[in-house]
Protein backbone atom coordinates (compact mmCIF):
# COMPACT_ATOMS: atom_id res chain seq x y z
CA UNK A 1 0.00 0.00 0.00
CA UNK A 2 1.35 3.04 -1.02
CA UNK A 3 0.34 6.75 -0.96
CA UNK A 4 1.86 9.49 -3.80
CA UNK A 5 1.23 12.52 -4.49
CA UNK A 6 0.73 14.33 -7.62
CA UNK A 7 2.01 18.03 -9.17
CA UNK A 8 -1.72 19.09 -8.10
CA UNK A 9 -1.19 18.29 -4.74
CA UNK A 10 -3.94 15.83 -4.88
CA UNK A 11 -3.02 12.19 -2.60
CA UNK A 12 -3.33 9.10 -5.04
CA UNK A 13 -3.47 5.65 -3.83
CA UNK A 14 -1.92 2.47 -5.61
CA UNK A 15 -4.86 -0.09 -5.12
CA UNK A 16 -3.88 -3.78 -4.09
CA UNK A 17 -4.36 -5.76 -6.97
CA UNK A 18 -6.94 -8.98 -6.89
CA UNK A 19 -5.74 -12.34 -7.19
CA UNK A 20 -7.25 -15.66 -6.65
CA UNK A 21 -6.32 -16.12 -3.54
CA UNK A 22 -6.61 -12.79 -1.80
CA UNK A 23 -9.76 -11.51 -1.97
CA UNK A 24 -10.29 -11.34 1.98
CA UNK A 25 -7.61 -9.08 2.06
CA UNK A 26 -8.23 -7.34 -1.05
CA UNK A 27 -11.30 -6.47 -0.55
CA UNK A 28 -10.70 -4.91 2.69
CA UNK A 29 -8.04 -2.88 1.47
CA UNK A 30 -10.53 -1.58 -1.09
CA UNK A 31 -12.97 -0.91 1.50
CA UNK A 32 -10.66 1.52 3.40
CA UNK A 33 -9.23 3.46 0.13
CA UNK A 34 -12.48 3.82 -1.20
CA UNK A 35 -13.79 5.34 2.39
CA UNK A 36 -10.58 7.57 1.68
CA UNK A 37 -12.00 8.91 -1.17
CA UNK A 38 -15.60 9.42 0.30
CA UNK A 39 -16.91 6.95 -2.46
CA UNK A 40 -17.51 3.88 -0.50
CA UNK A 41 -21.32 4.66 -0.07
CA UNK A 42 -21.66 4.13 -4.20
CA UNK A 43 -20.89 0.73 -3.37
CA UNK A 44 -22.40 -0.24 0.05
CA UNK A 45 -25.98 1.95 0.23
CA UNK A 46 -26.56 4.05 2.92
CA UNK A 47 -29.29 6.68 3.42
CA UNK A 48 -27.66 9.56 4.57
CA UNK A 49 -25.09 9.31 1.61
CA UNK A 50 -26.29 10.89 -1.48
CA UNK A 51 -24.80 8.98 -4.36
CA UNK A 52 -24.36 11.15 -7.66
CA UNK A 53 -22.72 10.30 -10.97
CA UNK A 54 -19.76 11.15 -9.70
CA UNK A 55 -19.08 9.48 -7.16
CA UNK A 56 -20.11 5.92 -9.23
CA UNK A 57 -17.42 6.71 -11.74
CA UNK A 58 -14.17 7.78 -9.17
CA UNK A 59 -15.54 4.09 -7.14
CA UNK A 60 -15.60 2.60 -10.79
CA UNK A 61 -12.26 3.78 -11.27
CA UNK A 62 -11.16 2.40 -8.17
CA UNK A 63 -12.02 -1.11 -8.72
CA UNK A 64 -10.58 -0.88 -12.50
CA UNK A 65 -7.42 -0.23 -10.78
CA UNK A 66 -7.44 -2.54 -8.57
CA UNK A 67 -8.22 -5.63 -10.72
CA UNK A 68 -6.02 -7.70 -13.65
CA UNK A 69 -7.07 -6.70 -16.93
CA UNK A 70 -8.75 -10.31 -17.04
CA UNK A 71 -11.18 -9.53 -14.36
CA UNK A 72 -11.66 -6.05 -15.76
CA UNK A 73 -12.95 -7.39 -19.38
CA UNK A 74 -15.72 -8.98 -17.14
CA UNK A 75 -16.89 -6.46 -15.31
CA UNK A 76 -16.25 -3.58 -17.79
CA UNK A 77 -20.03 -3.54 -18.80
CA UNK A 78 -21.20 -3.46 -15.57
CA UNK A 79 -22.87 0.27 -15.19
CA UNK A 80 -22.63 1.02 -12.04
CA UNK A 81 -19.58 0.50 -8.76
CA UNK A 82 -21.86 -1.32 -6.71
CA UNK A 83 -23.00 -4.04 -9.75
CA UNK A 84 -19.04 -4.02 -10.82
CA UNK A 85 -18.38 -4.99 -7.29
CA UNK A 86 -21.09 -7.91 -6.89
CA UNK A 87 -20.08 -9.36 -10.03
CA UNK A 88 -16.21 -9.71 -8.80
CA UNK A 89 -17.89 -11.11 -5.38
CA UNK A 90 -19.15 -13.80 -6.87
CA UNK A 91 -16.51 -14.68 -9.16
CA UNK A 92 -14.05 -15.08 -6.42
CA UNK A 93 -16.27 -16.42 -4.26
CA UNK A 94 -19.65 -17.89 -5.98
CA UNK A 95 -23.23 -17.82 -5.26
CA UNK A 96 -23.46 -21.23 -3.78
CA UNK A 97 -19.65 -21.39 -2.74
CA UNK A 98 -20.24 -18.70 -0.96
CA UNK A 99 -23.31 -20.09 1.10
CA UNK A 100 -21.19 -23.15 1.42
CA UNK A 101 -17.93 -21.14 2.71
CA UNK A 102 -20.29 -19.36 5.18
CA UNK A 103 -21.27 -22.18 6.71
CA UNK A 104 -18.00 -23.86 7.15
CA UNK A 105 -16.62 -20.45 9.20
CA UNK A 106 -19.79 -20.67 11.13
CA UNK A 107 -18.65 -24.19 11.96
CA UNK A 108 -14.99 -23.22 12.65
CA UNK A 109 -16.21 -20.21 14.90
CA UNK A 110 -18.99 -22.19 16.99
CA UNK A 111 -16.28 -25.50 17.30
CA UNK A 112 -13.48 -23.39 18.21
CA UNK A 113 -11.90 -24.03 21.78
CA UNK A 114 -9.37 -22.52 23.70
CA UNK A 115 -7.16 -24.61 25.78
CA UNK A 116 -5.06 -24.88 29.10
CA UNK A 117 -1.52 -24.49 26.81
CA UNK A 118 -3.44 -21.55 24.53
CA UNK A 119 -2.58 -17.99 24.55
CA UNK A 120 -5.26 -15.55 25.10
CA UNK A 121 -3.82 -12.99 22.04
CA UNK A 122 -3.72 -15.97 19.42
CA UNK A 123 -7.14 -17.59 20.47
CA UNK A 124 -8.71 -14.29 19.94
CA UNK A 125 -7.27 -13.69 16.79
CA UNK A 126 -8.13 -16.75 15.23
CA UNK A 127 -11.72 -16.59 16.31
CA UNK A 128 -11.72 -12.58 15.29
CA UNK A 129 -9.80 -13.37 11.56
CA UNK A 130 -12.86 -15.92 11.37
CA UNK A 131 -15.30 -13.69 12.01
CA UNK A 132 -14.03 -10.91 9.80
CA UNK A 133 -13.80 -13.52 7.13
CA UNK A 134 -18.04 -14.01 7.42
CA UNK A 135 -18.43 -10.43 7.23
CA UNK A 136 -16.16 -9.79 4.05
CA UNK A 137 -19.03 -12.63 2.73
CA UNK A 138 -21.95 -10.44 3.44
CA UNK A 139 -22.93 -12.05 6.55
CA UNK A 140 -23.48 -10.20 10.05
CA UNK A 141 -21.31 -11.18 12.62
CA UNK A 142 -21.98 -8.66 15.17
CA UNK A 143 -19.07 -7.49 17.79
CA UNK A 144 -21.17 -8.96 21.09
CA UNK A 145 -21.37 -12.15 19.31
CA UNK A 146 -17.51 -12.65 18.70
CA UNK A 147 -17.17 -11.45 22.68
CA UNK A 148 -19.52 -14.11 24.04
CA UNK A 149 -17.92 -16.55 21.69
CA UNK A 150 -15.02 -15.81 23.90
CA UNK A 151 -16.32 -15.77 27.10
CA UNK A 152 -17.53 -19.40 26.00
CA UNK A 153 -15.05 -20.91 24.61
CA UNK A 154 -12.00 -19.06 27.38
CA UNK A 155 -12.96 -21.49 29.80
CA UNK A 156 -10.07 -23.23 31.43
CA UNK A 157 -9.36 -23.22 34.80
CA UNK A 158 -7.33 -20.22 34.67
CA UNK A 159 -10.18 -18.01 32.88
CA UNK A 160 -13.13 -19.99 34.82
CA UNK A 161 -13.95 -16.81 37.23
CA UNK A 162 -13.19 -13.80 35.20
CA UNK A 163 -15.52 -15.05 32.51
CA UNK A 164 -18.28 -16.15 35.18
CA UNK A 165 -17.98 -12.30 36.58
CA UNK A 166 -17.89 -10.82 33.17
CA UNK A 167 -21.21 -12.61 31.94
CA UNK A 168 -22.88 -12.02 35.09
CA UNK A 169 -22.02 -8.25 35.83
CA UNK A 170 -20.73 -7.18 32.74
CA UNK A 171 -22.72 -5.12 29.75
CA UNK A 172 -21.49 -7.39 27.06
CA UNK A 173 -23.38 -5.32 24.40
CA UNK A 174 -21.31 -2.60 24.10
CA UNK A 175 -17.64 -4.00 25.13
CA UNK A 176 -15.07 -5.03 22.05
CA UNK A 177 -12.76 -7.84 21.75
CA UNK A 178 -10.03 -5.52 22.46
CA UNK A 179 -11.83 -4.64 25.89
CA UNK A 180 -12.29 -8.24 26.80
CA UNK A 181 -8.92 -9.01 25.99
CA UNK A 182 -7.28 -6.74 28.56
CA UNK A 183 -9.98 -7.65 31.31
CA UNK A 184 -8.49 -11.85 30.72
CA UNK A 185 -4.80 -10.68 30.22
CA UNK A 186 -4.76 -8.89 33.97
CA UNK A 187 -6.52 -11.68 35.21
CA UNK A 188 -4.23 -14.10 33.51
CA UNK A 189 -0.98 -12.38 35.03
CA UNK A 190 -1.44 -13.03 38.39
CA UNK A 191 -2.69 -16.53 37.57
CA UNK A 192 0.34 -17.64 35.46
CA UNK A 193 2.69 -16.70 38.62
CA UNK A 194 0.80 -19.45 40.67
CA UNK A 195 0.39 -21.86 38.00
CA UNK A 196 4.38 -21.53 37.02
CA UNK A 197 5.19 -21.58 41.06
CA UNK A 198 3.13 -25.34 40.86
CA UNK A 199 4.44 -26.73 37.44
CA UNK A 200 8.55 -25.88 39.39
CA UNK A 201 7.16 -28.06 42.27
CA UNK A 202 6.18 -30.66 40.22
CA UNK A 203 9.09 -31.12 38.68
CA UNK A 204 11.48 -30.42 41.75
CA UNK A 205 9.47 -33.68 43.02
CA UNK A 206 9.60 -35.16 39.95
CA UNK A 207 13.77 -34.69 39.90
CA UNK A 208 13.83 -35.81 43.47
CA UNK A 209 11.70 -39.22 42.54
CA UNK A 210 14.39 -39.60 39.56
CA UNK A 211 17.04 -39.00 41.86
CA UNK A 212 16.29 -41.87 43.99
CA UNK A 213 15.49 -44.29 41.70
CA UNK A 214 18.98 -43.74 39.98
CA UNK A 215 20.49 -44.44 43.48
CA UNK A 216 18.50 -47.66 43.89
CA UNK A 217 19.60 -48.83 40.35
CA UNK A 218 22.82 -47.28 40.13
CA UNK A 219 26.12 -48.69 39.24
CA UNK A 220 27.54 -50.66 42.11
CA UNK A 221 31.08 -51.86 40.70
CA UNK A 222 32.68 -49.04 42.94
CA UNK A 223 31.10 -49.96 46.37
CA UNK A 224 33.61 -52.58 48.81
CA UNK A 225 31.77 -54.99 50.83
CA UNK A 226 33.43 -54.40 54.28
CA UNK A 227 32.62 -57.61 55.49
CA UNK A 228 34.20 -60.19 52.68
CA UNK A 229 36.44 -56.90 51.45
CA UNK A 230 35.23 -57.57 48.14
CA UNK A 231 33.64 -54.93 45.91
CA UNK A 232 30.42 -54.57 43.96
CA UNK A 233 27.96 -54.65 46.88
CA UNK A 234 26.83 -53.23 50.05
CA UNK A 235 28.10 -55.37 53.49
CA UNK A 236 24.35 -55.35 54.39
CA UNK A 237 23.97 -57.57 50.57
CA UNK A 238 27.40 -59.63 51.50
CA UNK A 239 26.24 -63.29 51.10
CA UNK A 240 29.20 -64.19 53.27
CA UNK A 241 27.52 -62.54 56.43
CA UNK A 242 24.64 -64.81 55.45
CA UNK A 243 26.11 -67.63 55.48
CA UNK A 244 28.27 -66.92 58.54
CA UNK A 245 24.84 -66.09 60.52
CA UNK A 246 23.19 -69.66 59.21
CA UNK A 247 26.78 -71.18 60.66
CA UNK A 248 26.36 -69.49 63.85
CA UNK A 249 22.55 -70.58 64.18
CA UNK A 250 23.41 -74.51 63.41
CA UNK A 251 26.00 -74.77 66.01
CA UNK A 252 23.86 -73.10 68.80
CA UNK A 253 21.15 -75.63 67.45
CA UNK A 254 23.62 -78.39 68.30
CA UNK A 255 24.88 -77.34 71.65
CA UNK A 256 20.93 -76.81 72.89
CA UNK A 257 20.76 -80.38 71.76
CA UNK A 258 23.76 -81.86 73.63
CA UNK A 259 22.81 -80.02 77.14
CA UNK A 260 19.10 -81.31 77.10
CA UNK A 261 20.39 -84.35 78.61
CA UNK A 262 22.28 -83.01 81.58
CA UNK A 263 19.88 -80.53 82.18
CA UNK A 264 17.47 -83.53 82.29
Amino acid sequence: MEITKTKEGFVGLNYPILTKSNYTTWSLKMKVFMKAQGVWGAIEEDPKTIVDERMVHIALAAIYQGVPEEVLLIIVEKETAKEAWEAIKTMCVGAERKETKVQTLKGEFESLTMKETDNIDDFCMKLSEIATNIRVLGEEMEESSVVRKILRAAVPDKFLQIASNIEQFGDIKPMTVQELVGRLKAHEEPMKGRFESAERQQLLLASQNQKTRGDYFRDKSRIRCYNCNTWGHYTSECSKSRREREKRQEVNMAVVKDDEPALL
